[in-house]
């Protein structure tokens, strides 16, 4: 087998993705739009004349240097599971990226290397000698995933890893809610009773959720501005959140859209849906410190959930995790809110590195070291 890799067009790269059915919407050509910052390329793999793969490469540049880590976040969109030698993909994507400038290759499939189910995790959070879900079994593993990281190694890709170097890139465990097949009724009644007393507590007190539009991001952002500054995290400007509803409706009009939840007139709860295909995410959430007793977060999902399966969606994804399961875990209330809809943990083979230029790669490595 002799696969080639060239540049496409951003039309080639979305047919790709609508032919294949989902994609992470981080594989979009409009995701490019967002990160304006970098440069970027839409990238196909041939076999033969047949398009047999597509990545979106974001090149980040090496300070005061014409030189870039090529970055393909959740990507690129191959068969995974299907590819026996993947060296024949790998490298000439490889050759292609050091051609254009990088002197690095970061890549994060999203096929799924382990799964652990609802029934899994909550016996291993109510476990008080666990401290990780990585300490039990888990209920799923994908053997062409194990043989896959092992031809990565081989190939001389490398992970990053934990607490070192550029390691803030995309989660490598994730949570699914899956729809496929399910009625609304199937799925509420796979969640834990606390989620179902919450819903119905949230329609009881009036909390009413609509659907905006773009104006309504002023107002999202208001929220996510508290939330920050409860949960102690840096939130993102509010023209982030504008280009990013420009570029992806601009691409496809229902590609995200903003969700708020309101009691009374005041805005407890909002939030942004993304969908690819059969694919749609919770991206963000935000929610007020009052007003906490109507469960406006639960009402939120709840409609972001049974909308993605109004739109076809096969997997509700709540995105990233942690594998963190002990009682002062600092994340684990985050596992047990997501357990309670019924779903479980995905972990993708998580991203890897090749560096094209070692001495460039590392010094790139210390530099985001001491940015902290």
């Amino acid at each position: 087998m002799t696969i080639t890799v060239r540049t496409i067009t951003p039309e080639e790269h979305l047919a790709f993705i609508e032919q294949r059915g989902h994609a992470s919407f981080l594989q979009t050509p409009a995701w490019a739009q967002v990160k304006t910052e970098w440069r970027h390329e839409s990238l196909g793999w041939y076999d033969g004349d047949q398009l047999v793969g597509a990545g979106l490469v974001l090149y980040r540049p090496l300070p005061r240097m014409k030189r870039y880590l090529a970055y393909l976040p959740d990507g690129p969109l191959l068969d995974w599971d299907r590819i026996d030698h993947l060296g024949s993909y790998l490298t000439p994507m490889a050759s292609h990226v050091k051609n254009a400038g990088a002197f690095g290759v970061r890549i994060g499939p999203t096929t799924i290397h382990r799964r652990w189910d609802a029934a899994a995790i909550k016996s291993a959070v109510a476990d008080d000698n666990v401290e990780s879900l990585l300490a039990v079994p888990p209920t799923e593993t994908n053997e062409h995933a194990v043989r896959t990281i092992e031809g990565l190694r081989q190939l001389g890709w490398i992970p990053p890893k934990e607490t070192e170097g550029f390691a803030a890139g995309q989660p490598a465990f994730n949570f699914w809610l899956p729809l496929a097949d399910r009625t609304p009724d199937d799925v509420l009644k796979g969640m834990n009773q606390q989620w179902r007393r919450n819903i119905k507590k949230a329609t009881k007190a009036g909390v009413e959720v609509t659907a905006g539009t773009r104006d309504d991001l002023a107002a999202f952002h208001a929220l996510y501005l508290e939330t920050a500054e409860r949960d102690g995290f840096g939130p993102r400007p509010l023209p982030y959140f504008h280009t990013m509803w420009d570029a992806l409706t601009t691409e496809d009009p229902d590609r995200i859209r903003v969700y708020l939840a309101h009691h009374e007139g005041d805005l407890v709860a909002a939030t942004l849906w993304i969908r690819v295909g059969t694919h749609a995410w919770y991206s963000y959430g935000a929610s007020s410190t009052d007003k906490r007793d109507v469960r406006g977060s639960n009402a939120v999902q709840w409609r972001m959930i049974t909308d993605a399966m109004d739109a076809g969606a096969e997997t509700y994804d709540l995105r990233g995790v942690t594998p963190g399961v002990g009682a002062d875990d600092p994340e684990l209330g985050l596992i047990q809110f997501k357990v309670g809809t019924g779903g479980g943990i995905v972990e993708y083979l998580g991203e890897w590195d090749l560096p094209l230029r070692p001495w460039l790669y590392k010094a790139f490595d210390l530099y985001m070291n001491r940015r902290g």
